[in-house]
């Protein structure tokens, strides 16, 4: 069983290149100026996160210039943004002014303007149609405070992870949910092939008919992030800065598929 999402393909090698230079660079930088991680620090890369799934759904609509596509597929966005966010990090750092809001302020212009643009191609195309993904944007916002609740219950120590805890619950409730959506209602097919895996299950239960599949999707998801977010919980207390970088990791990965599906469902109707 293949483990790779579709579309999952490296970049030209000129391309590799200097993605991996700018890694390189970007990390040596941070780890010789050790610039101060707080939860806030790593919450402001929010819009970062943002910006690199707007970026990638124009990559899927074939609406970027030949010469930064390759910057824009999977996995060269994640590369493309981490090397942009840590530089302007560095940036920032190096002029005492890598406050959070700082930081987060370039991120927010630049997911702004893409998915302005993501919008604004489904807009002239017609196609433009934000109901169900603001359907699934609204479960997010009602579920992830619910689960956090019960995670915390369960797991006490849960409660340091903070906000950055909530905000990968939130992550991967969106993906879910949005998947969910997805594949229900406008009829898009799941690219990872370990969610293909549980959405089949699904499918396989006498519930499939009335419930759809996406359902046990979403409880799974919801309950790894929880569990990851309880496992985290005394990382982050005894080592606050890897742990919080670990814990916006976590969101990431959630947060991004999550905000992808949500700008995609929209423009594509």
């Amino acid at each position: 069983m293949a483990i790779l999402p579709e579309g999952f393909a490296l970049p030209p090698l000129p391309y590799l290149v200097a993605l991996a230079a700018g890694l390189v660079g970007v990390g040596v930088g941070l780890t010789r100026t050790r610039p101060t991680v707080t939860p806030e620090h790593v919450l402001a890369l929010v819009p970062w996160m943002v910006a690199g799934s707007a970026l990638h759904v124009l990559y899927v609509v074939d609406a970027l210039p030949p010469a930064v596509e390759p910057l824009a597929g999977t996995p060269a966005v994640y590369l493309s943004v981490a090397v942009v966010a840590g530089a302007t990090w560095l940036a920032l750092d190096a002029t005492d002014l890598a406050s959070p809001p700082a930081l987060a302020a370039p991120g927010a212009l630049v997911a702004a303007g893409l998915a302005g643009f993501a919008l604004f191609i489904g807009l002239a195309a017609g196609t433009l149609s934000v109901v169900w993904p603001g359907v699934a944007l609204v479960a997010a916002l009602v579920v992830s405070p619910l689960t956090w609740r019960v995670v915390t219950r369960l797991a006490p120590e849960a409660a340091a992870a903070g906000s950055l805890g909530l905000l990968a619950i939130f992550g991967h409730a969106l993906d879910a949910l949005s998947t969910a959506v997805g594949v229900d209602v406008l009829g898009f097919g799941e690219r990872t092939p370990l969610s293909r895996v549980i959405l089949d299950a699904a499918a396989a239960l006498p519930t499939a008919e009335a419930l759809g599949v996406g359902w046990l999707f979403v409880l799974v998801k919801l309950a790894v992030a929880g569990f990851v977010v309880a496992l985290l919980a005394d990382y982050v207390r005894e080592d606050p800065t890897e742990g919080s970088l670990l814990l916006g990791l976590v969101a990431a990965v959630g947060l991004g598929p999550g905000v992808h599906n949500l700008l995609l469902f929209a423009i594509a109707g």
